[in-house]
Formats: C-alpha cells, structure tokens, sequence
C-alpha cells in the first residue's frame, strides 16, 4: 500500500538495513550505493538467513528493507519479523501481489514485473534495481539531495525502457560470444563498485542457467587468490563501462590476459580503451552510473541464456 511515510519520516530515518537473499540480495547490494550516495544514509546488506540468528543490532530510526521476488522467501520473512520485533520501520519490495510479506510490512513497493517462471530471477532484479533507485531519491529529497539534482536523476530512470532494449538489439553479438565460450567449465565474472554486486549477479544466473561453475568478485579481489585458477581454459567477463574506477578495472583485465584467460569485457559502445585489453567486447549504450547495472545485466542475462542453449 505504498512507504505510508511522510516527508518528515524520511527525513527521521538515520540508517537503512537490507535484508534478502540470492538476486534480491545483489540487487539490494546496489541499493546500498544509491542509498548513501543520494540520500546520505548509512546501509547494511544483511544475508537474511542470517539475520535473526546473530542478534542484529537496530538502532531507533532505523528502515529495514526486505526484498524478494515471490514475497515468501522463508528467511526474509523471518527477518522482516525480527526487525519488526526490534522496532524498525520496515518496507517490502516484491513482485507477488497478495503476498506474506507484503501482508506483514504493510507498506513498500509492488514490483509488477510480471510472474517469474523459473527460479532465476531475471525481470525482478531489473525491477528491484529501479524501485531502490525511486526509494533513495524519496529519502534523498527528504534530505539533502536538490530539486535540480532530483529531478536528473528521474529523467535518468525514464530513459531505463530505452537502456534495456539498446542492450537486447545486442543480442546477436551477445549469442555468438556465447557459443564461442560455451565449452567453458568454469567462469569468473568482475566488477568494481556498482559493477561488484552486478557482477555476482552475472555469476549466479550462468550457473542457474547454464550450470557452469561460475564465481562473481569485486575486481580488486582477484590478486587475492582467485587468480591463480586463471588460464586459457577460464573466460573472465568483466562489468566495465565508463565509470569511475574503470582504469583499475582495466588493469585486472590485463592481469587475466598475463594469465591467458580470455576476457569478455560489458563496456560502454565505443570505448577504444577498453576494447585494446579485451578478447571480445559487448558494447552497451552510455548511461548515467546509478542505473548502468540495469544495461549491464540484461546482456549478462542473455549471455547466459545462449551459452545454455548452445549446450
């Protein structure tokens, strides 16, 4: 039935939690950096499976928001109780009309994606990443964030419909990339910064999809070990379109080449840069850096779902 939050309630929020897991958790991943970019509020991503048995910690002020795209996901329920018992404002974000827990929350966002038919997640993420961007620009007006600043970044979110379908029309690059790698038994996918949860996601949906082995790393983890399972046999798809950061992204990239890992990198069209360090690149239409991960995953999505069907 809506956040039922005033202006003034906004602005008494002093910390978000996020609570969910699988996609919604990486989705919730990215609302953490639009919470404390646009909104100045501290947010912790909390696993819910773990969160009622760790005695979380939650101050007065607090908005707990639980993401799940069926709205039954058995351990965010049971930490949208937790919070409730510790006193925490609590929103829901799910796709299922009618469900537990947006019954329980009683307030929150309906995602109307339309039903998710099997268990990868791949609308609801997209869905979940826009209502997180709509909810911290409301607690971001409410607090410092300017009209004119405000209103940008709206006009950013109705130009989302039009990033997502230059980045289907990639969709025959994207399948012979696909088939090329389809032989793969194992795959890392790399991001920093925004592009760090998007790059797990990407992980996830190839091994739900396609069930190859897969892992997802913030691109500075990859010296810390993970590297060394690089080689001719490891294709690494790197998340990097023109954001900050992408320089240090790039050096991981030539790192995994130094290795022999063929690199696939999801880059902003045209980026002369990056295409130099890349095997082969899937370019996607420049866009402001908040709602790039929408572009982004969409051609993950696909990705995946070609190099299933190619095997």
């Amino acid at each position: 039935s809506g956040l039922r939050m005033s202006p003034s309630d906004l602005a008494r929020i002093e910390r978000i939690i996020v609570a969910a897991c699988g996609t919604s958790l990486y989705a919730g991943t990215v609302g953490k950096y639009l919470f404390e970019e646009f909104a100045d509020l501290p947010t912790d991503i909390e696993q819910a499976a773990e969160f009622r048995y760790r005695n979380p910690i939650i101050q007065r002020d607090t908005c707990m928001v639980a993401i799940s795209q069926s709205g039954e996901t058995a351990d965010t329920l049971e930490a949208v109780r937790e919070g409730m018992r510790k006193g925490a404002t609590v929103l829901g974000i799910c796709n299922v009309v009618g469900s537990t827990i947006a019954r329980e929350c009683a307030r929150g966002v309906f995602l109307h994606a339309g039903p998710e038919i099997g268990v990868a997640s791949t609308k609801a993420f997209t869905c979940q990443v826009a209502v997180l961007a709509m909810l911290a620009i409301a607690f971001g007006r409410a607090r410092r964030l300017s009209m004119d600043e405000g209103a940008k970044r709206v006009a950013a979110l109705r130009r989302v419909p039009d990033l997502a379908r230059a980045a289907l029309e990639r969709e025959d690059a994207i399948r012979k990339i696909a088939e090329k790698y389809a032989h793969a038994e194992h795959c890392f996918f790399l991001g920093r910064g925004i592009m760090m949860p998007v790059a797990c996601e990407g992980a996830l949906k190839l091994k739900e999809i396609s069930y190859i082995h897969a892992e997802g790393y913030h691109a500075a983890e990859l010296k810390h070990g993970p590297i060394a399972l690089l080689d001719s046999t490891v294709p690494v798809v790197v998340a990097v379109p023109d954001l900050p950061g992408k320089i240090k992204t790039i050096a991981n990239m030539q790192e995994c080449r130094a290795r022999g890992a063929p690199v696939i990198a999801l880059a902003t069209e045209g980026d002369a840069e990056v295409r130099a360090h890349a095997d082969d690149v899937i370019e996607l239409p420049p866009c402001e850096a908040f709602v790039s991960p929408i572009p982004v995953v969409v051609a993950e999505q696909l990705f995946a779902y070609y190099v299933a069907r190619a095997r």
